[in-house]
């Protein structure tokens, strides 16, 4: 039985960018968080945990990219994720150096 052809994207743009923000944008978000997760945290017990919890979670954000309306949206909301992440990254390794 073939898909109904109106829940199906037409534009060849928007089905690129739901493809690639969910597997390339999801992972990006993924291991940030961990890394965020492991400048705050014992990152032994962060790295350890993540070869689990990082693969649960990027399979919930390529879900949730495909659920958006808009693929470039979703490539934006990632790319902030990314972006609030990676700050609390830094300045958890400047506050907790792992020296």
């Amino acid at each position: 039985m073939p898909a109904n052809k109106k829940y199906l994207t037409p534009s060849f743009s928007q089905r690129f960018a739901k493809i690639t923000a969910a597997i390339l944008g999801g992972l990006m978000v993924a291991i940030m968080f961990h890394m965020a997760l492991a400048s705050w945290f014992n990152h032994v017990a962060v790295i350890i945990t993540s070869t689990f919890s990082a693969f649960i979670l990027w399979a919930v954000l390529m879900v949730l990219a495909f659920l958006g309306k808009n693929g470039w949206k979703v490539w934006g909301m990632y790319l902030l994720a990314s972006l609030v992440l990676f700050v609390i990254f830094y300045f958890g390794n400047q506050t907790n150096p792992l020296v």
